[in-house]
């Protein structure tokens, strides 16, 4: 781990990965077996961060609006976003929930090789996956969606611009990058000429599309806008980007809760997972008596929306819509997570956590006053479906923008131009899981392994 401004001006490396997070981190360590590798971050180192090493810190990631705070704050539809600027990506941000997806993702990722998937968890689960120790709070959810009648899951705890040229055939092809250090010095990395070179895109939703926009790769209404150099017209950059829509319950508590951080997770049968989250403030609250209890995730979503760019400043965050709520059938999960939240609350199990007296309407009224998102609303929940449009937050499970069969093909490599694949979640059709963690991580190593062996077998057959 270097820091950019000792970089040589020119360099030369078989594999350039732009993005060191969830994706980019086990794709460059499984690369770099066997090749030169470059592995890029914009962002900071997380070690002797205190807010990223401890879980109990978690929350204070989102109040840091400091130039260098691994945690770049946005506002998009009201809803108050985050989007990862450190070394691990939004691995290191997350409150570090982690469990496998569904067969269904590595069937939409075109993962076909079963063994290698299972292979690939447990290699990422080898390196930093611990069971937890579940807790009397998270026990007591657990009973607690027992009882309401859902199944509950123990969870395990750029400056880079894109280089191309045009070969013979009038086709592009990616052979280096250019990034700017800390000082506003330019360095130039390009790969070394082999067969099987490759730049490889691990920048995140956000970051993905964008960076192949201001490469000149993506609607040509807004390059031509921005006075960017058309190299390839690729109308799908940017587009279907989704972000599961989050709604919490904080509920006042009679009695302290240790902190437990996400320990059990419930899967409900019309497609929402309930988390657990107790004994500190999931998003924020007002008092240390307040209990976070569940913050509800639309699994999918079906709403979806688009990816522009507003200048050719790769630090901003680009323009982004995820249109919450905005498919009739997110906002019915929405209403029968929060009802299905309100009777385990209601339950014999979770009586120790709830004032007697309090009835859930006054327990929805006081979340209607809980600060989290800049939307207007009134100080009373008239209904299920207002209350979850006025409280949604993100769940920062941003994906979409560069999906397969629109930008990429089945093994990841940007349709049209030679040398350059996109390896992260903005390929991602549907969050997987009740966290996309997990799967990213695999889909990285999967991937690594699979380019590995394509390379070496090549190099044998000369």
């Amino acid at each position: 781990m270097h820091e950019a401004t000792k970089a040589p001006k020119i360099s030369f490396f078989d594999y350039i990965v732009i993005g060191g997070g969830t994706a980019g981190i086990p794709l460059a360590t499984t690369l770099s077996a066997k090749y030169s590798v470059l592995l890029l971050e914009r962002g900071g180192s997380p070690y002797g961060n205190a807010n990223i090493t401890s879980q109990l810190n978690f929350g204070n990631n989102f109040a840091d609006t400091s130039p260098d705070s691994p945690s770049q704050i946005f506002t998009t539809e009201g809803v108050i976003n985050t989007r990862a600027r450190v070394l691990g990506g939004g691995t290191y941000i997350n409150a570090g929930f982690y469990s496998r997806g569904e067969a269904q993702f590595n069937k939409e990722a075109r993962l076909m090789d079963e063994n290698l998937v299972q292979e690939s968890y447990k290699w990422t689960e080898r390196v930093m996956v611990f069971e937890p120790v579940v807790q009397e709070w998270p026990s007591a959810v657990r009973a607690a969606l027992l009882e309401a009648g859902v199944t509950p899951d123990n969870g395990f705890t750029y400056d880079h611009i894109i280089g191309t040229k045009v070969s013979g055939k009038s086709r592009p092809m990616a052979y280096g990058v250019v990034f700017e250090d800390s000082l506003g010095n330019k360095h130039r990395a390009y790969l070394k000429g082999g067969k099987k070179d490759e730049i490889i895109l691990s920048a995140g939703a956000l970051g993905s599309p964008q960076l192949l926009m201001l490469s000149g790769i993506g609607p040509r209404k807004q390059l031509d806008a921005l006075k960017i150099k058309v190299v390839l017209e690729q109308p799908f950059i940017g587009q279907g980007m989704a972000d599961n829509p989050l709604n919490a319950v904080f509920i006042p508590a009679p009695v302290a809760v240790n902190p437990s951080g996400v320990q059990i997770v419930g899967i409900t049968w019309f497609g929402s997972y309930i988390e657990e989250a107790g004994g500190f403030s999931f998003i924020f609250t007002p008092s240390p008596n307040y209990q976070g209890f569940s913050p509800q995730k639309i699994n999918g979503p079906l709403s979806m929306g688009e990816l522009k760019i507003e200048n050719r400043n790769p630090a901003d965050t680009p323009s982004v819509t995820f249109n919450y709520f905005k498919e009739p059938e997110d906002l019915r999960k929405c209403v029968k997570g929060v009802a299905t939240i309100l009777k385990a609350i209601e339950s014999k199990a979770f009586s120790n956590y709830k004032f007697a007296n309090m009835t859930v309407q006054e327990i929805l009224d006081i979340n209607m006053r809980l600060p989290g998102n800049d939307l207007v609303r009134s100080n009373t929940s008239l209904s299920l479906e207002q209350y979850c449009k006025d409280t949604v937050r993100t769940m920062w499970h941003y994906h979409g923008g560069c999906h397969i069969d629109k930008v990429i093909d089945h093994e990841y490599k940007v349709f049209g131009v030679d040398g350059l694949r996109v390896i992260d979640g903005s390929t991602i059709l549907n969050s997987p899981g009740t966290n996309p963690q997990a799967s990213v991580l695999m889909l990285g190593r999967y991937m690594g392994v699979t380019i590995l062996g394509q390379r070496i077998a090549c190099d044998k057959s000369r």
